[in-house]
């Protein structure tokens, strides 16, 4: 039986290959059509048993295996792999874009929707309905038939653009390696980084030591190695990633005209002025202006502080480094010299009360601790030796579980994610159990010793696990508002910024961090100076994120590609309205911007600061149950955050969500507070 049609359980890795790809997917794609005839024949009647649940029943088969197919080509980036992905990707677009444009599925749901039964329905089902109508709108179901053939094209070729998209920045990044013969030239560069980069010049069969574009092994040269060549050397080639700089074949500059452009004519079709406005249709946020004015506003608030922060870095660069001028490849160097003199600490000395098996363990006791389950380890076949497999039981009743991916591989995308291999929903037998992948790019273990993780990988662990408990922790039985699904795309990042909060509780580190070397906890003197440093830089941070989001917006809402002004010029325009760095202009970052022009960001960028806004926010209730109680711990206050916000997933309005859980609107109180913005207002 080809692996990728068994759905009788957890994916089977151990059996599943390229080869599997198209006959499955093809047979799937098969009987989705198939079914769909059978629903739309006038003797289906317009009601959820007999026309919505068997629609639900094919799509989620297809789903799944096609979900199983794109995980193996993000983490699993090898030719074969690509090959079969990007073989099926043209057909598995084209039936999607068949599917939103069928004025026969469409006319059923308005029956239903018109139907006096339909008030009746729970309010999971009616927002499934719902959605399913503004999404047929948003397909082009209600565009002229002769105008739907060439927005099907438009769909198909913004997949198979957004796809090679990443596949040129994951190319771009790996065709890239520094190599150093003399360790007098890695002065500074911490002890672990370097075994990591021996240890890569040693499986290349070579002496010395590699350095590369990834994560792990890029972030360190640039925060603390004091050869400024190879600072400089690094930062051009990352820079330009993608780009006219590299390989033609590999240049993202026409891709990102081409997305653009195909962008543009799918809002015009649909009757929209712009991109933005299409994305907005399924957020929070109402209009591009409101997003623009949100963003404008926190630059704003941002500004004082990010101009206190680099006349701070530039007087101490010159009074104390000698240097008169800061190129952007000595910023995150001097900053770290800077933080390391005022606050006497460094992250690569933190680094080391965070070995990766105390992280664990004291991300599971937060978990347990706010939303009684227990999280144990499990066994089930995977893509990469390094993969490992937990279980979330309440009250000993299995309710989910997921994969872990931590580590970077050359064949595996950059950034950290969470996604979906099953999802909860009622079925015959029950409840169908969640099953999600937590993916992160951190450095592997060197040798017998555990991977030590930066606080700021301890974030980004507690961020992503964020996202999986809004997927694992549902309590809705309808597939598409159950977990994630449904859930406005700028409130999705709400329990994942949540989360990162308890990073940075002395309750929450005492019982997660030992030194990787003498096992001591994690000093509270080391804490306090970390405490002191949150917030160090933090204007510029908020103005970079601004700066990124707003680029996002104006592309989708104002920029028409090729009109007298590149991509490139329109960035430079933000640059020179929010920020007070500006990186050299040969710096391509939009050449690799994934999260717009390889995954679904576009014209949403903006969510993780409204996101921030949303958790800031809800995170101050548990700092208001800690002044009662003593720790931001708090199983009641925990128990109302899952019940409202977790376990409804998108069965409901954000807005209502987060309203039944702090009893108001949102405020951006708390997260100026938690930046150390809140005088500024």
């Amino acid at each position: 039986m080809n692996p990728l049609l068994d759905f009788s359980g957890l994916p089977r890795f151990d059996a599943v290959q390229p080869e599997h790809v198209t006959p499955a997917i093809r047979q799937l794609l098969d009987e989705n059509r198939a079914s769909i005839e059978r629903l739309i024949a006038p003797e289906t009647v317009a009601t959820w048993d007999a026309f919505v649940q068997p629609m639900l029943d094919a799509g989620e088969r297809l789903a799944r295996a096609w979900g199983i197919v794109g995980h193996l080509h993000s983490v699993n980036d090898v030719p074969p792999w690509r090959e079969a992905y990007n073989a099926m990707l043209p057909e598995v677009s084209s039936f999607y874009a068949d599917l939103g444009q069928n004025l026969e599925l469409f006319a059923k749901y308005k029956l239903l929707a018109a139907d006096a039964e339909f008030p009746a329905l729970s309010p999971a089902r009616r927002r499934v309905i719902e959605n399913d109508l503004r999404d047929f709108r948003l397909s082009g179901a209600e565009l002229p038939e002769e105008q739907k053939p060439r927005f099907k094209e438009i769909q198909e070729e913004l997949s198979a653009l957004g796809a090679k998209f990443s596949e040129n920045v994951l190319d771009a990044t790996n065709a890239h390696a520094e190599w150093i013969e003399d360790e007098a030239d890695l002065a500074g560069l911490p002890q672990d980084a370097k075994a990591a980069a021996r240890a890569a010049a040693e499986k290349d069969g070579r002496t010395g030591w590699k350095f590369t574009l990834h994560a792990p092994s890029y972030i360190p040269v640039l925060q603390f190695c004091d050869n400024r060549d190879l600072r400089a050397r690094m930062y051009r080639a990352y820079a330009t990633r993608a780009s006219e700089f590299g390989p033609e074949g590999w240049n993202n500059g026409p891709l990102i005209d081409r997305l653009l452009a195909l962008r543009n004519e799918e809002a015009q079709m649909l009757g929209y002025a712009s991109y933005a406005e299409v994305s907005l249709a399924t957020k929070m946020a109402d209009t591009p202006a409101q997003v623009a004015a949100f963003q404008r506003e926190m630059a704003a608030k941002a500004r004082p502080f990010a101009e206190r922060d680099i006349a701070e870095l530039r007087d101490f660069a010159r009074q104390e480094l000698g240097m008169d001028a800061l190129e952007s490849w000595d910023l995150a160097w001097a900053a770290e010299k800077l933080k390391q003199q005022r606050y006497s600490f460094s992250d690569d000395e933190v680094k080391q009360y965070f070995p990766e098996p105390k992280v664990l363990a004291g991300l599971f006791r937060v978990i347990e601790a706010l939303f009684a389950v227990s999280l144990e380890p499990d066994t089930a076949s995977a893509w990469h030796p390094d993969v490992r497999f937990f279980r979330i039981e309440r009250a000993g009743k299995l309710i989910g579980q997921f994969y872990l991916d931590l580590y970077a591989r050359e064949t595996k995308r950059g950034g950290a994610w969470m996604d979906e291999a099953i999802t909860r929903r009622r079925v015959a037998s029950g409840v169908q159990t969640p099953v999600a992948y937590l993916n992160c790019n951190f450095p592997a273990p060197i040798g017998d010793k555990p991977a030590t993780f930066s606080h700021d990988d301890v974030i980004t662990l507690f961020h992503e696990c964020g996202h999986g408990l809004h997927h694992l922790l549902t309590q809705v039985d309808e597939l598409p508002v159950s977990g994630i699904h449904g859930v406005e795309w700028d409130a999705v990042e709400l329990p994942s910024q949540f989360m990162e909060n308890f990073c940075w509780e002395w309750d929450v580190l005492t019982g997660m961090t030992a030194h990787a070397e003498t096992g001591a906890p994690l000093p509270r003197v080391l804490y306090d100076k970390m405490i002191a440093a949150k917030n160090f830089q933090s204007g510029l941070q908020t103005l970079r994120q601004v700066e990124f989001g707003l680029f996002d917006l104006l592309l989708h809402s104002e920029f028409v590609p090729r009109a007298g002004r590149s991509f490139m010029d329109l960035l430079a325009e933000v640059r020179r309205e929010v920020a007070v760095l500006v990186p050299p202009e040969w710096n391509r970052f939009p050449n690799s911007f994934s999260h717009i022009f390889g995954g679904g960001y576009a014209a949403g960028y903006y969510s993780y600061k409204w996101a921030e806004v949303l958790s800031a926010d809800a995170y101050e209730a548990f700092e208001e149950a800690a002044k009662v109680g003593g720790s931001t711990l708090d199983a009641a206050t925990g128990e109302r955050f899952w019940r409202e916000i977790l376990s409804v997933g998108g069965s409901r309005p954000a807005l209502e969500s987060f309203k039944a859980f702090r009893g108001r609107e949102p405020k951006p109180d708390a997260l100026l507070r938690h930046n150390g913005m809140a005088v500024a207002t």
